[in-house]
């Protein structure tokens, strides 16, 4: 792996790490979303605690923060397998930042930063199954568990790269261990 390569993927790990919900809460005079509601720093507690304009500002970063070190990586013309680990050091890096105590958020809008970094038709595809199950079921979570499952299958069939599937499988399996509560949650009927 060459001196740029890993640089990037410390840089990915390092942008993962900065905790847009909860830089935003901070500069918006907002209560710190790791104490409040879920205590989850991330846009879906967010909203709940602080409404859309938080959210979306929340989101945005998250999204933001996945998607440019796999931008960086294609301008730099790296390879799909070093694309796959800046992508996974991106994700981690949400989930366990460096700044915050190793103590992150759930990672589905990062993982899809980057995956919108990867593969923009599997993201538009995961991005409308995400859509269908909040509008059948109305339940932010769940969406993402069942867009989480189907991550692997549709950029093995999409996009056919043996390393963003294997990536995609190791974002999902993260996903719904960080979903753990939520699936308790929803099995017992008390998940909104």
């Amino acid at each position: 792996m060459t001196l740029p390569a890993i640089l990037l993927i410390a840089v990915a790990y390092l942008l993962g790490s900065i905790s847009t919900a909860i830089i935003t809460c901070k500069v918006m005079g907002l209560p710190d979303p790791r104490s409040e509601g879920s205590s989850n720093p991330g846009a879906t507690n967010v909203y709940k605690i602080a409404g859309k304009k938080a959210a979306a500002t929340t989101l945005a970063g998250d999204v933001f923060k996945g998607l440019v070190p796999i931008v960086l990586g294609r301008v730099l013309g790296l390879n799909e397998m070093v694309l796959s680990f800046i992508a996974l050091a991106a994700f981690l890096g949400h989930l366990y930042p460096l700044f915050f105590n190793f103590k992150g958020g759930k990672g589905v809008a990062t993982a899809f930063g980057v995956i919108l970094g990867l593969n923009v038709v599997v993201a538009a595809v995961l991005l409308a199954t995400w859509l269908l199950v909040l509008k059948l079921f109305k339940i932010s979570s769940l969406s993402a568990l069942v867009t989480a499952l189907l991550t692997p299958f549709y950029f093995y069939f999409i996009d056919g790269s043996f390393y963003f599937t294997v990536m995609s499988g190791v974002l999902s399996l993260f996903l719904i261990v960080r979903h753990r509560s939520n699936i308790k949650n929803i099995i017992e009927g008390t998940e909104d």
